[in-house]
């Protein structure tokens, strides 16, 4: 059926043709968005609109015709005795649902009070070759919904909402950031390293120098390096990639925002993602309740803050304190019947142990937004060492519907402390943990150029939209997610 109607589509498109009308005209002047057009009184003439033509309603005289575009929809009337016999036979005759229309007219009201503009002219802008989804089944198949992204944004509400959300989302984050006298920047994809996260990187290959590079998997060591030459607040929305496996909760290819300012710490940073996090609700959604699984969240009120400790020790009934190696503390979990999945999982180190531990057992349980904080130091190579308790670090993270959605910490800013830190990494690295971080010298000589107190954060686009849409996968939050071929 669907090539018989792209055969009967391309025959009008021929006979448009052979009438010397521009099937694919290079422009149309339009005055008025749809969303503006609705809004307009009755009786403002000379309006026009342009739009994908998403709904023909035929009668013996007239006709209704809806069109659409991301922000809006408008519907248009076709009367036979206001446009001609020929303009309106040339409608039923050559265009269909999915086409593209520009008209110019008047406002009117109908019955039923829908605003909608009387046609005075109107022109073919595109002939769509495809017949669209069925309206009221819309797009049923989730990979095409992903695959075909285009027709989800014609047909799916939900999807055409999140995305407008995104963008509203980005727009607030950077203009929270920059009212705060942060200055954005750019750092490089390709790199020698894979340094500034826990994460295995995508490789490629650079054919003229000859050499192996990695797709960063976070912008943090270029961005401390634009602290030690002078800048003090920084910022950049940065595209990362990480050879991870797939996940509802995981992308790997994801947009990070990632910031620091030089003589903060960690607690400091903890006030300014909270301060963002109510301001991005009030921009995006006019509010800051957010329902989540049936549960309304008041963003506005106090955030629990919690210790890792506290937090595996109240779950499991573990203290990893009492474990300062990762075979004892495997064996405690087996035990215990705490089974952590991966085949690599004895090959880890303890850091990272304990964090697929936290993330089997501890963090679905987090649904209100919660400061996680103490997180051991061989879990985080580039934060600083806690005063107080050298084995911790002065890091947190925000947790929300058991997601991770932001990481900050205060930095590591001693050089010498840094290098001991990623050649214990290393050694992990090459027992087999894949995820440990590599030795990156020239960041080190960076560092000891000399680093001013720095207090950074980080956190993924896709991830807090999810979490803020109660969205169930994050492949709904991105607008065209990666699929096999």
């Amino acid at each position: 059926m669907s090539q018989e109607q792209t055969a009967i589509r391309m025959e009008k498109l021929e006979a448009l043709r052979s009438q010397g009308i521009q099937v694919y005209p290079d422009r149309f002047q339009t005055n008025y968005e749809l969303y503006e057009a609705c809004s307009l009184q009755d009786g403002t003439s000379g309006v026009r609109v342009a739009g994908r033509i998403m709904g023909i309603r035929h009668f013996s005289k007239f006709s209704f015709i809806t069109i659409s575009n991301i922000q809006g929809k408008l519907q248009l009337l076709l009367k036979k005795d206001e446009v001609g016999k020929r303009a309106m036979s040339d409608f039923l005759d050559y265009f269909d649902i999915g086409d593209f229309i520009g008209v110019e007219g008047k406002m009117y009201s109908t019955k039923t009070n829908e605003k909608t503009l009387r046609i005075e002219n109107y022109v073919l802008l595109g002939k769509a070759l495809h017949t669209l989804p069925d309206k009221w089944q819309g797009l049923s198949n989730i990979d095409t919904r992903y695959r075909q992204r285009y027709i989800d944004l014609m047909m799916t509400k939900e999807t055409k909402n999140r995305m407008l959300m995104r963008t509203k989302l980005v727009r607030a984050v950077r203009r929270f950031l920059e009212e705060k006298d942060f200055l954005e920047v750019e750092t490089p994809v390709l790199q020698h390293t894979s340094s500034g996260a826990l994460a295995r990187p995508f490789k490629t290959y650079h054919n003229s120098l000859d050499m192996e590079l990695n797709l960063r998997i976070a912008p943090e060591t270029y961005l401390k390096r634009l602290i030690v030459g002078g800048f003090t607040k920084v910022f950049e929305f940065a595209k990362c990639f990480r050879n991870e496996g797939i996940s509802p909760q995981h992308l790997q290819e994801f947009t990070m925002v990632e910031g620091y300012a030089a003589y903060w710490n960690y607690e400091d940073t903890m006030q300014l993602m909270r301060e963002m996090i109510v301001y991005v609700l009030k921009q995006t959604f006019d509010s800051t309740v957010i329902s989540i699984k049936g549960q309304s969240i008041d963003f506005s009120l106090e955030w629990n803050v919690v210790s890792f400790r506290e937090l595996i020790l109240k779950d499991t009934g573990i203290d990893i304190d009492l474990y300062p190696d990762v075979k004892s503390l495997y064996e405690e979990t087996k035990q215990r019947n705490i089974y952590l999945e991966g085949e690599d999982i004895q090959t880890l180190g303890r850091g990272n142990f304990i964090d697929q531990l936290y993330k089997k057992v501890c963090r679905p349980n987090l649904i209100e937004p919660t400061f996680l904080i103490n997180h051991p130091i061989d879990l985080s190579p580039l934060a600083r060492a806690n005063d107080d308790n050298s084995s911790l670090t002065d890091r947190f993270q925000l947790v929300v519907n058991g997601a991770e959605i932001i990481n900050a910490y205060s930095e590591l800013v001693d050089p010498v402390e840094q290098r001991k830190r990623l050649e214990t990494q290393a050694v992990l690295k090459s027992g087999g943990d894949t995820e440990a971080m590599e030795m990156d010298e020239d960041y080190l000589l960076a560092m000891e150029y000399g680093m001013p107190p720095i207090s950074g954060w980080g956190f993924g686009i896709e991830r807090l939209l999810m979490v803020l849409t109660d969205c169930d996968t994050i492949k709904d939050c991105v607008l065209f997610p990666l699929n096999r071929k």
